[in-house]
C-alpha cells in the first residue's frame, strides 16, 4: 500500500502516557533518567566483557548480546517519546511509525530468543559439564544468534508488509510509540488475517524459546538436586539466579501486558502497562547482572576504573 495512494497518511499522532501538560515535564526526566541508566549500564556490561578476558566465555557472550539488544529496543522507542514531549509535538511519520514497529519486533523477538538460548547454555553448563566446551563452541555460539536474529528480522518484515496492504483513517495511537497491535487497530478495512498470523507467529516465536526455558530449567532442577555436596548446589543455583531474575522481569511484564490488554478497555492503562514491558526489564538488567555476579562486578569495577582514570 502507497501512503499516499491508498490512505492518504503521511503521520500518526501518539498520544503518550498523559494528556496532563503539567505531568509532561515529570515524564520527561523520568524516561530521560532511565533511558541514560539503561544506555550507560547495558554499555558497561559490554565493555567489561570485552576487555576482561576471564569473561570471554558463552555466557557472556549471550549477555554482552542481550545488552545491546537492551539499548537497541530502548533507543527504538525512548527517544522519539522524549523528543515529542520536549517539542510538544506527538506527531510521527508514517514511515517512522512503521519503522518502530519493525524494529520493536526484531529486538523483542531477538531478546526472547537470547533468554532461550541463555536458558540451554546454562543447562549444558549444569547437566553436561564435561562435554560444555565442545557443545557451546565459537562457531555454535556464532550459528545461535545469527539464527536467531535471522528469524526475528524475518518476522518483523512478514508483520511490516502486512501493515502496508491495510488502509488507515484513524491517526490517533493511543500509545507513546507504534506497536503493531495499536497500529492494527486504526485500519478501516478487515484485519483478520493480519492478527492470524500475528497470533500465530508470536505463538511460535514467543512459545519456542520460552518452552526451552521451562524444559532446560527443569532438567537443571532435577540434576541440582542430585547433587550430594550443599555447596555445589549452591554454585549451581548461583549461576543461574541473575539469568532466571532476568527471565521472570521479562515474561512476567510481558504476561501483565496482555493481561492488561486482555481485561481492560482502557487503552491508558494498556500504555503504562507496557512502559513496564518495554522500558523497565531493559534498565535493569545491567543491574541483575552486576550486583547477583562476583565476576562481572570485578569486571564492572575495572572498566569503570578505566574510564576515570581517562
Amino acid at each position: 500500500m502507497e501512503p499516499r495512494n491508498q490512505t492518504g497518511v503521511s503521520e500518526f499522532f501518539l498520544l503518550g502516557l498523559a494528556e496532563d501538560p503539567e505531568l509532561q515535564p515529570l515524564l520527561y526526566n523520568i524516561f530521560l533518567f532511565v533511558y541514560l541508566v539503561t544506555i550507560l549500564g547495558n554499555l558497561l556490561i559490554i565493555l567489561a566483557i570485552s576487555y576482561d578476558s576471564h569473561l570471554h566465555t558463552p555466557m557472556y557472550f549471550f549477555l554482552s548480546n542481550l545488552s545491546f539488544t537492551d539499548i537497541c529496543l530502548s533507543t527504538t522507542t525512548v527517544p522519539k517519546m522524549l523528543v515529542n514531549i520536549n517539542t510538544q509535538r506527538n506527531s510521527i511519520t508514517y514511515t517512522g511509525c512503521l519503522t518502530q514497529v519493525c524494529a520493536a519486533i526484531i529486538f523483542g523477538g531477538f531478546e526472547n530468543f537470547l533468554l532461550g538460548i541463555m536458558a540451554y547454555d546454562r543447562y549444558v553448563a549444569i547437566c553436561h559439564p564435561l562435554r560444555y566446551t565442545v557443545i557451546m563452541n565459537p562457531h555454535f555460539l556464532g550459528l545461535l544468534v545469527i539464527l536467531s536474529l535471522f528469524i526475528s528480522i524475518m518476522n518483523a518484515l512478514v508483520h511490516s508488509l502486512m501493515l502496508l496492504r491495510l488502509p488507515c483513517t484513524d491517526l490517533e495511537i493511543p500509545h507513546f510509540f507504534c506497536e503493531v497491535v495499536q497500529v492494527l487497530k486504526l485500519a478501516c478495512s478487515n484485519t483478520l488475517i493480519n492478527n492470524i498470523i500475528l497470533y500465530f507467529m508470536s505463538s511460535i516465536f514467543g512459545g519456542i524459546p520460552f518452552s526451552g526455558i521451562i524444559f532446560s530449567y527443569t532438567q537443571i532442577v532435577s540434576s541440582i538436586l542430585r547433587m550430594p555436596s550443599a555447596v555445589g548446589k549452591y554454585k549451581a543455583f548461583s549461576t543461574c539466579g541473575s539469568h532466571l531474575t532476568v527471565v521472570f522481569l521479562f515474561y512476567g511484564t510481558g504476561f501483565g501486558v496482555y493481561i492488561s490488554s486482555a481485561f481492560t478497555h482502557s487503552s491508558r492503562k494498556t500504555t503504562v502497562a507496557s512502559v513496564m514491558y518495554i522500558v523497565v526489564p531493559q534498565m535493569m538488567n545491567p543491574f541483575i547482572y552486576s550486583l547477583r555476579n562476583r565476576d562481572m562486578k570485578g569486571a564492572m569495577r575495572k572498566i569503570i576504573g578505566r574510564i576515570l582514570y581517562f
